[in-house]
C-alpha cells in the first residue's frame, strides 16, 4: 500500500466521532463489536466496495483458486463479500446460484483472512408451500411462520440450519467470523412472500423480531451484525413503516437498480442521492450504520456510470460501503450477459479505476490497513 493512501486511511480514524450505540446482540464478539464500531467510523468517510460471489465465479470462469474479475481488474479483491444462503434450508449441497456451501464456507474464510467484510442475504422459499422466494400467491405466510402459526416450528428448523451453518465459520485465528445478517431484504416490494402486499407491517416486524431473538438469545449466535434493508421509499415514513426499532437493528441499508437506457442514469441517481440523505438522517439519529446492500446496471453500458452516476448520487451522504451484484456472465436461459462489477476490457472499468484510484472506493487492501476487527483506534 502507498504511503499517501496509509495518510489518507489514517486521516479517516483521527477524523472520527466518539462512538453513543452498541450493537444489537449485547453479547456479540468482540471481533463482532469492532467491525461494528469501526464500520459507523467510516459512514460519511469511505465508501467500502463490495461484490456479491466474488470469489466463486465470474465473466467466462467458475471455481477457479484466486479469481477475482476486481481483482484481475484492479489488483485487489472487494472490500466487501456478499453471499446467499438460499437452498440451505432444503439441505442442498449448493445454493440457488450454483455455489456449494462447502466452497462458500472457505470463501468466506479466506474473505476474512484477508480483513475484509462477509455479508449474507437469504433468498428462502416461501415455507407454506415450498415454492421459491420469488412466490407471492399466498398472503399469509409470515402470518403462519410466527409463534402459533401453522410452519412456526418449520421456520425454527431452518434457522436451526442457519446457525448451524454460522457455528462453522471460524478464522484461522479460532475466532466466529462476524457477518453481517441481511434477511427479508426488499420488503418495501412486492416480489418475494416476505414483501408489502404479502404481509402487514405488524407481520413483518413481528417476524424480525423473534428471527433476531431466536438466532441471539436461543441459538447464541453472537457473530451477527442485523441490516435492515427496503427497496423503494421517497420519505422517511415510508422506510420506517416495518422497521422492528432500534433493539432489532445495527445497520440500515437499501437496495437500488439502475434500468433501461443509459439516458435513465440522471434519474437513478437523483433517486439514490435522496434515499441516502433519508438513510443517513435516520442512521445519524439513531446511531446506525449506513450501507447500500445491494445496487447495479446490468452490463453497465455507460462508460462514466461509476464516476458520473454511482459517485455524484452518493458523494453528500457516502454509505459505509456498497455491493453490487453478481457477475454471472452469460445466462442461456435468459439469453442475457449478467454482470454487475467491471472487469478487465469492460466498457466501464476505466471510470472504475479513477474512482479507485482517487479513493472513492476502498478495496482489501485499504480494510487490510484499517483492521476493522481489531479495536477502534482512536
Amino acid at each position: 500500500m502507498s504511503t499517501k493512501l496509509s495518510l489518507f486511511l489514517c486521516l479517516l480514524y483521527m477524523l472520527s466521532p466518539a462512538l453513543r450505540a452498541q450493537t444489537v446482540d449485547r453479547k456479540a464478539s468482540t471481533e463482532t463489536k469492532n467491525l461494528y464500531e469501526n464500520l459507523r467510523r467510516l459512514s460519511g468517510r469511505a465508501v467500502l466496495f463490495g461484490h456479491q460471489d466474488d470469489m466463486a465465479y465470474g465473466v467466462g470462469w467458475k471455481y477457479e483458486e484466486g479469481r477475482s474479475d476486481l481483482k484481475e481488474l484492479s489488483g485487489e479483491y472487494p472490500a466487501v463479500f456478499g453471499w446467499d444462503l438460499a437452498r440451505l434450508e432444503r439441505n442442498e449441497s449448493t445454493n440457488l446460484d450454483g455455489v456449494p456451501f462447502d466452497k462458500m464456507r472457505e470463501y468466506i474464510r479466506q474473505a476474512y483472512a484477508l480483513g475484509a467484510v462477509n455479508t449474507f442475504s437469504w433468498h428462502m422459499d416461501n415455507p407454506l408451500n415450498g415454492k421459491t422466494a420469488w412466490d407471492t400467491t399466498s398472503l399469509v405466510t409470515v402470518k403462519e411462520m410466527l409463534p402459533g402459526g401453522q410452519v412456526h416450528k418449520k421456520y425454527r428448523d431452518w434457522l436451526d440450519q442457519f446457525a448451524a451453518f454460522n457455528s462453522a465459520l471460524k478464522g484461522n485465528d479460532g475466532k466466529q467470523i462476524p457477518i453481517l445478517f441481511r434477511p427479508f431484504h426488499e420488503h418495501s416490494g412486492s416480489w418475494f412472500w416476505w414483501g408489502k402486499k404479502e404481509c402487514t407491517p405488524a407481520e413483518y416486524r413481528d417476524l424480525w423480531r423473534f428471527t433476531i431473538h431466536y438466532l441471539r438469545d436461543v441459538k447464541q449466535s453472537h457473530n451477527l451484525l442485523y441490516v435492515f434493508n427496503p427497496s423503494d421509499f421517497t420519505t422517511e415514513a415510508e422506510y420506517l413503516e416495518r422497521y422492528p426499532g432500534n433493539d432489532y437493528v445495527d445497520v440500515l441499508s437499501f437496495d437500488s437498480y439502475q434500468y433501461g437506457p443509459i439516458s435513465n442514469g440522471e434519474a437513478f441517481r437523483n433517486g439514490l442521492a435522496l434515499k441516502l440523505k433519508i438513510q443517513d438522517s435516520l442512521a445519524k439519529r439513531y446511531h446506525k450504520i449506513s450501507a447500500i446492500g445491494e445496487m447495479g446496471y446490468v452490463e453497465i453500458p455507460d462508460p462514466n456510470w461509476w464516476s458520473e452516476v454511482v459517485w455524484k448520487g452518493i458523494e453528500n451522504h457516502t454509505p459505509a460501503f456498497l455491493l453490487v451484484w453478481r457477475n454471472a456472465g452469460y445466462r442461456p436461459q435468459e439469453k442475457d450477459n449478467h454482470y454487475y462489477a467491471p472487469y478487465k476490457g469492460q466498457n466501464s472499468a476505466e471510470d472504475f479505476l479513477k474512482m479507485y484510484r482517487e479513493r472513492k472506493f476502498l478495496l482489501q487492501k485499504g480494510v487490510a490497513f484499517l483492521n476493522l476487527y481489531a479495536k477502534p483506534k482512536h
